[in-house]
């Protein structure tokens, strides 16, 4: 690789500052794990989950076995999941107030977004209430569609289908299905 004239500093070449070059090496780098990725898995994803395994991802967190967690899912506070539950990419999960448990064989789809707290109240009276919390429970066997979104203090109960885009804001209790927004049971 020929170096940048632009890294020269008194005539010293530094490797670092060749920013062009370094820029080859990882996009190079990139290209081969995609590649890796496409052919292991037939699939495509965002650079941190070509370079962490989902599983690994979960267990650092302290998820039960099995459990799977793409990279770009945001975790805050007390979260506790399950033996194989499947966290899908793009989702939030807020234990911050009081803690979110998810239970064994769920299926939390992408861009799903629970709840423990919310500053609704906060937000309207300018800073003189205080943030809301409420801890919220996901049983076993729950199915939580794509880009739906659970309220704090709830409990969606065993194997309960929430469809895809709903937006819970009341217990479901188990064996139910919700969809819709605000989610009524079918």
């Amino acid at each position: 690789m020929k170096p940048d004239p632009r890294c020269w500093t008194r005539k010293i070449y530094h490797p670092l500052n060749d920013t062009d070059g370094w820029l080859r090496i990882v996009r190079a780098f990139l290209h081969a794990l995609t590649i890796r990725k496409k052919t292991q898995h037939n699939r495509h994803v965002s650079i941190g989950d070509l370079l962490t395994e989902r599983s690994e991802n979960a267990a650092m967190y302290g998820f039960g076995e099995g459990s799977t967690m793409y990279d770009n899912v945001l975790v805050l506070g007390d979260v506790k999941v399950g033996r194989h539950t499947w966290i899908g990419p793009g989702c939030i999960l807020d234990g911050s107030g009081g803690g979110l448990v998810i239970g064994d064989f769920c299926s939390i789809s992408a861009g799903v977004q629970i709840y423990t707290h919310h500053t609704v109240k906060r937000s309207i009276s300018l800073g003189v209430e205080p943030v809301e919390y409420a801890p919220t429970r996901i049983g076993n066997g729950v199915y939580i569609g794509p880009n739906s979104v659970v309220q704090m203090g709830l409990t969606i109960g065993d194997q309960a289908i929430i469809g895809a885009n709903s937006f819970v804001n009341r217990d479901i209790p188990n064996g139910s299905k919700a969809v819709g927004s605000p989610a009524r049971i079918q």
